[in-house]
C-alpha cells in the first residue's frame, strides 16, 4: 500500500499596492525592468497601424509629399517666400520630416492612456511605458519617409557635408520633445476626455509658428527671434535642415529649443507621476 505524503508548499509572496499622495519620484530602475512590456507595445502599436490599411507604409511618404506641393504652390509660388535659396520642393520635404515625427508622436503619446483602458485597470505596471511605447511608433513612418528625402536630393543634386553626422541629436530631440508634451496631453486627457478634441488643433497651429514653412533667417525682428526659440521644435527643424541641406546654422537657437524641451520634459515626468495613481480611477 503506497502512502501519500503531504508537502507543504512555500507560501507565495504577496504584494500590497497602495497610492501615494503628493509629488513621486521617477522610479527609472522600475521603467528598465518593465522594458520588455515596452517593446510589447510599441510592435503592437506598429502592427495595429498598418493593418488593414490600403496603402499601408505608403501613407509615410504621401503625407509630407502632400504638404510639400501644397507648401510650394502656396506659400513658394503665390506668397514668394524664400527658401534659403534651396529648392521649394526640398526645403519644404525636408522640414516637413522631423515636424511630422513630432507631431505624429504627440497624436499617439497624447490618446495613449485612453487608449490602454482595459490594460491599466487590470495590470500594474510604471504607466509611463505607454506614452513612450507610443512616441516610438512614429520613428518607423520617419525611417520611410528619410529615403524619400535622399532620393529628393539624389534628384536635386543636393550632397551632404560632415554635419550630417549630428543628425541622430536631432531626432532624439524630437523624440523627446513629442515625449514632454505628450505626457501631459496623456495625464490630461484621462481626466479631461474633450483634450483629445484639441490636439489637432494645437498640431495645426503650432505648425505655423515653427519654421516650416519658413527659415528663421527671414525673421528680423530679435523678440520673435526669441520668441522664436523658445519653440521647442524650431531648433529641432533648423538643426535637422542644417544636418541635410547644409544651411542655416541653428546657432542659439538651439540651446533655447533644447532648453524649453528639457523643462517641458522634466515638469512633464513629475505631473505624469502625480497623476498616475488616478488613472485606473478615471480612464
Amino acid at each position: 500500500m503506497t502512502v501519500a505524503t503531504e508537502t507543504s508548499a512555500a507560501p507565495l509572496p504577496r504584494i500590497l499596492l497602495r497610492p501615494q499622495r503628493g509629488w513621486q519620484p521617477i522610479h527609472f530602475r522600475e521603467l528598465w525592468h518593465y522594458r520588455e512590456l515596452l517593446w510589447i507595445l510599441a510592435l503592437r502599436d506598429i502592427k495595429v497601424r498598418y493593418k488593414q490599411t490600403l496603402l499601408g507604409a505608403a501613407w509615410a511618404v504621401i503625407q509630407p509629399l502632400v504638404y510639400m506641393i501644397i507648401f510650394t504652390a502656396v506659400f513658394h509660388g503665390v506668397a514668394g517666400m524664400q527658401t534659403d535659396g534651396l529648392p521649394p520642393r526640398v526645403f519644404y520635404f525636408c522640414n516637413m520630416l522631423p515636424w511630422l515625427l513630432f507631431s505624429n508622436s504627440l497624436m499617439q503619446a497624447g490618446n495613449s492612456l485612453v487608449g490602454n483602458q482595459s490594460l491599466i485597470t487590470k495590470v500594474y505596471f510604471p504607466r509611463l511605458v505607454i506614452p513612450i511605447a507610443a512616441v516610438i511608433t512614429g520613428l518607423i513612418d520617419f525611417a520611410i519617409s528619410f529615403v524619400m528625402l535622399l532620393v529628393l536630393m539624389a534628384i536635386y543634386r543636393i550632397g551632404v557635408g560632415p554635419q550630417i553626422l549630428a543628425l541622430p541629436f536631432f531626432i532624439a530631440l524630437a523624440f523627446v520633445a513629442a515625449l514632454a508634451v505628450g505626457l501631459w496631453l496623456s495625464a490630461l486627457n484621462v481626466e479631461y476626455r474633450d483634450v483629445r478634441y484639441v490636439l489637432p488643433l494645437l498640431t495645426q497651429g503650432w505648425l505655423f509658428v515653427t519654421p516650416v514653412i519658413f527659415s528663421s533667417a527671414s525673421v528680423k525682428s530679435p523678440l520673435l527671434r526669441v520668441l522664436l526659440g523658445i519653440n521647442p521644435m524650431s531648433g529641432v527643424v533648423e538643426g535637422f535642415r542644417w544636418c541635410m541641406l547644409g544651411r542655416p546654422t541653428p546657432g542659439p537657437m538651439l540651446a533655447a529649443s533644447t532648453g524649453s524641451i528639457l523643462v517641458l520634459l522634466i515638469a512633464g515626468l513629475f505631473y505624469f507621476r502625480r497623476m498616475e495613481k488616478t488613472f485606473a480611477d478615471l480612464v
